[in-house]
């Protein structure tokens, strides 16, 4: 794996109106590697999720580099197109859009039928379900269902990064390791990976590295299995 950085914060900061969610944040995420940003609610991973992706703006403080190029002040189909991809907390399907439009609409920016179909096969390999499944409408599935076809609409984006927030939200436990499962399985086809997750153990397992967030600073960072065995986190 080499050390190419895909992405990189540097002292950023971001405010509600007078209120601080994230503090002078540091990191980066190397080409090919799961990172995640693990913390308790209201610790800013969220936050720092949608600065990245351009969802809130305003608010920031600090810079934001995506393959060397600033991108703190992009729009957000900008920042989409140029290959970051978001599976957002909740899902956030199309609930009226059946499994297949809803994995078309990742794709919507693409024009190469061949690497398309091709990536369709890819999303319905990970996710046989979906297949199944693939006339019925978003809206009627079940919450692992929908979180599977969250991740495979952000995959037809043929992103370089995939972010993925909170994806064992409200999940049971069994769906929960098939998630995880398919995020270990997208890392080792080669997908960089930034995860932010409340479910500490399940995350640093997969992981390489970790950041620990608490009320928006980064308090603990480093390798995900040292951190796995760390007292404090555990």
């Amino acid at each position: 794996m080499g050390a190419n950085k895909i992405l990189e914060v540097m002292n950023y900061s971001y405010y509600y109106d007078q209120i601080c969610a994230v503090r002078e944040l540091s990191f980066h995420v190397n080409e090919g590697e799961v990172v995640t940003l693990i913390g308790s609610n209201g610790a800013g991973k969220t936050t720092t999720l949608r600065s990245i992706s351009g969802l809130i703006r305003g608010g920031g403080r600090g810079g934001i580099k995506y393959m060397g190029k600033n991108i703190e002040n992009l729009p957000p189909h900008r920042i989409s197109s140029m290959g970051i991809a978001q599976c957002l907390e909740g899902r956030q399907v199309f609930p009226h859009l059946s499994v297949k439009e809803n994995l078309q609409m990742g794709a919507f920016t693409r024009t190469d039928k061949k690497g398309i179909s091709d990536d369709f096969d890819y999303v319905y390999n990970l996710f046989p379900r979906l297949l199944e499944r693939e006339g019925q409408m978003a809206g009627t599935l079940s919450g692992g269902e929908q979180q599977m076809l969250a991740v495979g609409r952000a995959l037809m984006q043929k992103p370089k990064i995939l972010m993925m927030d909170e994806p064992s939200l409200g999940l049971a436990p069994i769906v929960i390791n098939e998630i995880f499962q398919t995020i270990k399985k997208i890392k080792d086809d080669g997908m960089t990976i930034l995860l932010v997750e409340q479910n500490a153990k399940k995350a640093l397992a997969i992981a390489n590295r970790a950041y620990v967030l608490e009320t928006g600073n980064i308090v603990l960072s480093g390798d995900a299995k040292e951190l796995l065995n760390n007292e404090s986190i555990k």
